[in-house]
C-alpha cells in the first residue's frame, strides 16, 4: 500500500510507519510526528531506552492532539516476561521492557503524554492460538476493547503450540532430571507439531477474528504485524560442546548437533508463520499482515558466542535469559518477585509433586511446569543435587515462577530489538 505525503484525505486516521512516527492523516494533508524523547513512560514509572536519532523534519507539530490505539495478542515472547513491572507480578508475568510497551511508550511521546495512546496489553504467557482466539475461558479476543482506538494490532503466537518448553525440557535443562524423555523424542514431536496443519489454521482464524473485531473494512489502514521468533545459539563453535545449562548436576550438554537442531526448529517455525501470513494476504486485495523476523538482529547475542564460557550470568551482550539471570535494561532497573516467595517456595503446599502437573500444563507457564517437574524429580529421587547450589543459596528469587519460566525469552535489549526490527518493516511499507 503506497502512501504519499500530499495526499488529500476525506477522513481523519492515525498509522504508525517507520522509527516509531507517527503519520497523522487529516483532510487536507498527512502530518509527521516522531518521538523525540528518550523516555519511556509506562504505569506512573519511567525507563530510559535507545532511540535512533530521526530527522529534523519530523518533529513532533505542536498541538496536533491526535490520538491512536493498538492491541498487542499473544505469547510470552509478546508479554515481555522478566523484563520488569511494578509491584506484584500479574499472572500473565507483563514486562515493561516488551516490545508493545517501547512502541506505546514512542506513540505516547510523539502525541504529548502517556494518555494520548490507547494500549491493550492482552498478551499472556503461557497463551496458545486457541487462547487467543474468542470464546474461551482465557481468551484474549474475548477481553478485546473495540470501543478505544485501534489502529494496528501486534500478534506473537506459535512457541507455546509447537512444543517449545517441551524440546527445552528434554534438550537442555531437564527440569524433570532423566524422566523428562529423551531429547530425540521431544524434537519429533515439536517437527510433526510444525510440519501439521493444525497452527497455521488456528492462526488463520486468530487473524480473522482480530480483523473484524477492528472493523477493518472500515479502517483500511489498520493492519496486524506478526512476529517470529530468533535462534537462541550460535551453532558454529565447538567451544560450548562441554557446556550445560542443565538444572540439576551432570546435566545434558550443548553439543553442537543439539545447537544446529534447535536453531533449525526456529527458522522452521517463522518459515511456517511467514507462509501463513502470506496465505492470508492473498485473500484481500492489500495486504493486511505484515511478518516480522527479528532473528539476523539477535546475531551475535545468542547463547555459546565465541568466547562466551556457559552459563554465563553476567554477560549482558546476551539477548536472551538464563534461568535466573538478571534482566539487561539499560537503566539497570531489576525484577523483584520477593513478593511471591513464600507461596512458591518448594516446601508449600502449592508445590505438591502429586498435585502440581496438571495446573501446570492447563496454564502453561515454562515457569510453573519447570517448578512442578523438579519438585516431582526430588520427590522421586531425594539424592538429587542442584547444578548450582552454591548459586541457589545465595540466590531468594530461586523458586519463583518467573525465575525459570523467563529462560529462553528476550531481554530488555533483545526486545528494542525486535521493536527496532518492526519499524525497520513499518518503512518498507511507506
Amino acid at each position: 500500500m503506497k502512501f504519499g505525503f500530499a495526499m488529500r484525505l476525506a477522513a481523519v486516521f492515525t498509522f504508525v510507519l517507520s522509527s516509531g512516527l507517527v503519520l497523522s492523516r487529516t483532510v487536507e494533508q498527512y502530518h509527521l510526528v516522531a518521538p523525540d524523547t528518550q523516555q519511556v513512560i509506562s504505569n506512573g514509572g519511567a525507563s530510559t531506552h535507545h532511540r535512533r536519532p530521526l530527522p529534523a523534519h519530523l518533529a513532533h507539530p505542536e498541538g496536533s492532539g491526535f490520538q491512536t490505539g493498538f492491541v498487542a495478542f499473544g505469547d510470552s515472547y509478546s508479554a515481555g516476561i522478566g523484563t520488569g513491572f511494578n509491584g506484584k507480578e500479574d499472572d500473565c508475568r507483563r514486562g515493561l521492557g516488551a516490545h508493545g510497551e517501547l512502541i506505546r511508550a514512542d506513540l505516547a511521546a510523539s502525541q504529548g503524554g502517556p494518555n494520548s495512546t490507547a494500549f491493550q496489553f492482552l498478551s499472556c504467557t503461557g497463551a496458545t492460538t486457541q487462547e487467543v482466539l474468542s470464546g474461551g475461558p482465557d481468551s484474549q479476543m474475548d477481553a478485546f476493547n473495540t470501543s478505544l482506538p485501534v489502529d494496528f494490532a501486534l500478534l506473537s503466537v506459535g512457541g507455546n503450540d509447537l512444543g517449545f518448553f517441551d524440546v527445552m525440557n528434554s534438550c537442555v535443562f531437564r527440569f524433570y532430571n532423566f524422566y523428562s524423555g529423551t531429547c530425540e523424542a521431544a524434537l519429533a514431536r515439536s517437527q510433526a507439531q510444525i510440519e501439521g496443519d493444525e497452527f497455521a489454521q488456528g492462526l488463520q482464524v486468530a487473524v480473522t477474528e482480530i480483523l473484524d473485531a477492528a472493523r477493518w473494512e472500515k479502517r483500511p489502514w489498520f493492519r496486524v504485524t506478526v512476529t517470529g521468533y530468533a535462534r537462541f545459539f550460535n551453532d558454529a563453535t565447538d567451544a560450548c560442546d562441554d557446556m550445560s545449562f542443565g538444572v540439576w548436576w551432570n546435566g545434558p550438554r550443548l553439543k553442537k548437533d543439539l545447537r544446529s537442531r534447535m536453531n533449525a526448529m526456529v527458522l522452521t517455525v517463522n518459515a511456517k508463520i511467514r507462509r501463513t501470513v502470506d496465505e492470508i494476504n492473498a485473500r484481500f486485495t492489500r495486504d493486511k499482515l505484515v511478518f516480522v523476523d527479528y532473528d539476523e538482529g539477535f546475531d551475535g547475542h545468542r547463547f555459546c558466542e565465541e568466547g562466551v564460557s556457559e552459563p554465563d550470568y553476567g554477560r549482558a551482550d546476551t539477548w536472551f535469559f538464563l534461568v535466573g539471570a538478571q534482566d539487561n535494561a539499560r537503566n539497570g532497573t531489576q525484577s523483584n518477585h520477593a513478593s511471591d516467595l513464600e507461596t512458591l517456595s518448594p516446601t508449600s503446599v502449592l508445590i505438591d509433586p502429586s498435585f502440581c502437573l496438571e495446573p501446570a500444563q492447563r496454564s502453561g507457564d515454562w515457569g510453573e511446569l519447570a517448578l512442578c517437574y523438579m519438585a516431582m524429580a526430588k520427590a522421586r529421587d531425594p539424592s538429587l543435587q542442584l547444578a548450582r547450589g552454591d548459586f541457589v543459596a545465595e540466590n531468594s528469587m530461586w523458586y519463583v515462577p518467573t525465575y525459570y519460566g523467563k529462560t529462553f525469552h528476550p531481554r530488555s535489549l533483545g526486545h528494542e530489538t525486535i521493536r527496532d526490527k518492526i519499524y525497520e518493516v513499518w518503512r518498507g511499507l511507506e
